[in-house]
């Protein structure tokens, strides 16, 4: 994983995480990879991955069985697609609706690239 400079690496390894409960390649209920498993598949500190892991808990996209691990919440996927809507309305939204803005760009046009976005994309899947 190729991290970024511009934000803490447990943050990138939690969307890591997230990405991953969303497509279903970390099923719901599923126990989880160790602290230090994913660490040295990562190739980080295992406090790091101990910090995202820490966050997601928080989140209550992940729980702990005492003795036994970490494991994904039964409504991980629909936690996890909570959290990051409204992370993406705070972050993303208001710098594009100004852009809309400011460039005249009409909500039908973005409706209609929106859609041809998604169909490509279940093409894609096909």
């Amino acid at each position: 994983m190729e991290f970024k400079d511009n934000e803490p690496i447990y943050v990138q390894i939690a969307a890591l995480i997230c990405e991953k409960i969303i497509t279903g390649q970390w099923p719901a209920g599923q126990r989880i990879l160790s602290v230090r498993d994913l660490g040295v598949e990562l190739e980080v500190n295992p406090n790091t991955v101990m910090r995202a892991y820490d966050f997601l808990q928080t989140l209550g996209v992940l729980y702990t069985k005492r003795g036994v691990g970490l494991f994904m919440a039964d409504d991980a996927v629909e936690k996890v697609k909570a959290h990051r809507k409204q992370e993406f309305a705070a972050q993303y939204l208001p710098d594009f609706f100004k852009q809309l803005y400011l460039l005249d760009i009409p909500l039908d046009e973005i409706a209609r690239q929106y859609q041809a976005f998604k169909e490509e994309q279940r093409k894609t899947k096909s």
